[in-house]
C-alpha cells in the first residue's frame, strides 16, 4: 500500500524542495502531494505533514519529518 503524504506549499515553516528530498528518504515509494491543505491556523505556528490520515506537527521541518517516520507504511 502506498503512503499518502501531503505538504503545504504555503507553510512558512517548511521549504518544499528540502522537505520533498527528506520525505523521499523515509518513504521512497511515496508520491508526495504539494498543495494548500486549508490547515492555516496550525500551519502558521508549526511545520506539518499530513501522512496516512494524520496531521503531524513539529517546531521545525526536521522535527515534523522525524515524527512522521512512525506513520510510514
Amino acid at each position: 500500500m502506498r503512503n499518502d503524504i501531503r505538504i503545504c506549499d504555503k507553510c512558512k515553516h517548511m521549504k518544499v524542495k528540502s522537505a520533498l528530498s527528506k520525505i523521499k528518504v523515509i518513504a521512497p515509494d511515496a508520491e508526495v502531494k504539494v498543495a494548500c491543505k486549508s490547515y492555516c491556523g496550525p500551519c502558521s505556528r508549526f511545520a506539518f505533514i499530513f501522512i496516512n490520515g494524520r496531521y503531524v506537527t513539529g517546531a521545525t521541518e526536521d522535527e515534523a519529518i522525524e515524527k512522521a517516520k512512525k506513520y510510514v507504511k
